[in-house]
């Protein structure tokens, strides 16, 4: 009985590998799929220095200016750094905050342990700490002038890339340790991949485009409904309410 049981289910399985999009060389089998991915793969060029480099504490200039906190460094949606360069993989930032030079020796200890150099680089999209942060010293009275400065950070905005990652790895490869270091950033952040990020624009689009609630925030403001507009600011009319400060909201459309 399993004779013909066998012998009943042999054409189906040829007639199923059959119809494979593949060829076969030997005893392997060959897919075109899994072959031009390699190809991709191979033609990446890896940098002589391919790991994060070490970034200073303190600029290196004569003299810094005590500048005030100007919070609209971290406001707002990012105009630079916002696109993938030369990697495939990047941490995203969700909203805005201050990276401090601990952040920047914990994603480069951390990223750089995690990499193969011979197969996979990486680069910063930030620049190093430079807004100097003042402080007064305990026990001190109020008053007397602005204090000394502390130290410095980086001023991240929400939508700005942190760090790249790239050479001859996928993404599925990459995004456990870039999950593990954005959970350590001081704001929320995500690994993201190209596709990643084209698929959050066409999100974002495809929201506002199929939104069957009339009652838009663009809307409400223009009309000034109830008197709205007293309490809003131009910057909340120039980006239709969807960043609040250094949080960004998508579901506002």
């Amino acid at each position: 009985m399993w004779r013909l049981l066998r012998g009943a289910r042999a054409p189906l399985l040829r007639a199923t590998l059959s119809a494979l999009p593949a060829w076969r060389r030997g005893n392997i089998t060959e897919f075109p799929v899994a072959c031009s991915l390699s190809m991709l793969l191979l033609d990446v060029s890896i940098p002589e220095k391919p790991k994060l480099r070490f970034v200073e504490r303190a600029p290196l200039v004569p003299k810094v200016r005590r500048e005030p906190k100007n919070l609209r460094d971290i406001r707002g949606p990012s105009t630079e750094a916002t696109e993938l360069t030369e990697g495939s993989s990047a941490i995203l930032a969700l909203g805005g905050g201050y990276l401090h030079w601990g952040h920047f020796e914990m994603m480069r200890l951390t990223i750089n342990r995690f990499m193969d150099p011979k197969n996979m680089f990486a680069l910063w999209r930030v620049p190093a700490p430079f807004k100097a942060i003042t402080r007064k010293g305990m026990g001190q009275r109020m008053g007397g002038g602005k204090g000394a400065i502390d130290h410095y950070v980086t001023p991240v905005k929400a939508g700005r890339l942190i760090v790249e990652v790239g050479g001859r790895c996928e993404f599925q490869e990459v995004q456990g340790i870039l999950d593990q270091v954005a959970h350590k950033l001081p704001f929320p952040a995500k690994a993201v991949s190209r596709e990643t990020l084209e698929k959050m624009q066409k999100d974002q689009e495809e929201r506002e485009r199929n939104n069957q609630n009339p009652w838009t925030f663009e809307r409400i403001a223009t009309a000034n409904m109830l008197g709205i507009r007293k309490v809003l600011s131009p910057y909340d009319l120039t980006l239709r309410g969807r960043y609040w400060g250094k949080f960004y909201m998508p579901e506002r459309v």
